[in-house]
C-alpha cells in the first residue's frame, strides 16, 4: 500500500537534531532505495551472464572437438613417416640381394611443413577458442563479484548504507559493468573467427 512508498508514513519520524543518527529515517530509505536498485541492476546482469555462460560453454565444447582434430595437421604424420621408412628399408634390402645399385633408390623424405591454409584455419580456431574460455572464465568472475556485492550486510543502518556504498564505488571502480558488456563482444568475435575458419576448411 502507501506505506511502502511514502518512507513519511513507513518510517517514523526523527526527533529533532537526530536527523542524521545511526538509525535515522534517512539511512534506511537510502537503503530500501539501494535495494531495489541493486536488485535490478543485479538481475539483469546475471541473467546476461547465465546466457554467456551457457553459450560459451557449449560454443566451446563444439570448437575443441574440431581443434583437436585439425591441429594434428600442423605436425608431421609419423605412421607415414614410418610406413616411408619401412619401405625404403625394403627396397635396400632386395638391392642388396639383387646385388643392384642403391643409387635409383628413392630416399625418405623427413622435411615438414604445414599448408599455408592448415596454419590460418588453426591459428583463427585457436584465437576463437581463447576467446571463448576467456568469455567464460570473466562471466564466472563477475557472476562471484555480483554475488558479494549482494551478499547480507549486518550493523546499523548507518554502517549498512557505508558499507554498501563502499562496494557499489568498487564495483564503479573495477569497471565489473562494462566487463560484462564487453563479454557479448568477445563471443560474437570468437563466433566470427570460428565462422572463417569454417569456411577455410570446407
Amino acid at each position: 500500500g502507501l506505506a511502502n512508498y511514502d518512507y513519511r508514513v513507513k518510517y517514523p519520524k526523527d526527533p529533532r537534531y537526530h536527523e542524521l543518527d545511526e538509525e535515522a529515517r534517512v539511512w534506511w530509505v537510502y537503503l530500501d532505495e539501494a535495494s531495489d536498485f541493486d536488485n535490478d541492476m543485479v538481475g539483469e546482469l546475471g541473467d546476461s551472464l547465465d546466457i554467456l555462460l551457457v553459450f560459451a560453454g557449449l560454443f566451446s565444447a563444439v570448437l575443441t572437438t574440431f581443434v583437436a582434430q585439425t591441429s594434428q595437421t600442423l605436425s608431421q604424420d609419423y605412421t607415414q613417416l614410418s610406413s616411408s621408412y619401412l619401405e625404403e628399408v625394403t627396397a635396400l634390402l632386395r638391392a642388396n640381394g639383387n646385388e643392384t645399385t642403391l643409387a635409383g633408390i628413392p630416399l625418405t623424405n623427413t622435411a615438414f611443413a604445414p599448408a599455408t591454409t592448415d596454419i590460418w584455419l588453426n591459428g583463427l580456431w585457436f584465437i576463437s577458442l581463447t576467446l571463448s574460455l576467456s568469455v567464460a572464465l570473466f562471466a564466472v568472475l563477475s557472476k562471484q563479484w555480483l554475488r558479494q556485492y549482494m551478499s547480507i550486510i549486518t550493523g546499523t543502518p548507518l554502517e549498512r548504507v557505508f558499507i554498501r556504498q563502499f562496494r557499489f564505488d568498487g564495483l564503479k571502480k573495477w569497471h565489473v559493468q562494462a566487463i560484462i558488456g564487453v563479454l557479448p563482444v568477445l563471443l560474437h568475435i570468437s563466433l566470427v573467427l570460428f565462422l572463417v575458419g569454417l569456411v577455410i576448411f570446407l
